[in-house]
């Protein structure tokens, strides 16, 4: 793959430096977190109209209800989600593309651990 970048660090840090802070056209991860919290640390560096693509497993509508709110605070809203199986096995996931439609605000990411001890919800 050509123009890629990895970065190593917590999320909580370097979203916050200008130049990764709303940086990236697609940010994705995987069996990170809860969806609300997963997206508290995605979002920040997916520039607008940019995606995050966060693979889930099957059963997501409490996830999904659950992170509505985190989602609208964030920037972003659902543009869809696909499910998928695995290659070589009979195991489905969910991707759920979150398209990111305005500025996160300068406080979200909050510190280290706060995301996952008080989710926004």
């Amino acid at each position: 793959m050509d123009n890629i970048q990895a970065i190593h660090g917590r999320a909580e840090e370097y979203s916050k430096k200008v130049e990764t802070r709303e940086h990236y056209d697609i940010v994705t991860s995987r069996a990170v977190a809860r969806l609300n919290v997963l997206l508290e640390y995605m979002l920040p560096f997916t520039k607008v109209g940019g995606k995050c693509i966060c693979m889930k497993s099957v059963n997501i509508e409490e996830e999904l209800e659950e992170a509505k709110k985190a989602i609208k605070i964030l920037g972003g809203e659902i543009e869809k989600i696909d499910t998928i199986i695995l290659p070589q096995t009979d195991i489905s996931r969910n991707l759920i593309i979150i398209k990111k439609v305005k500025n996160t605000p300068n406080k979200y990411p909050r510190k280290a651990g706060t995301p996952a001890k008080e989710p926004i919800v």
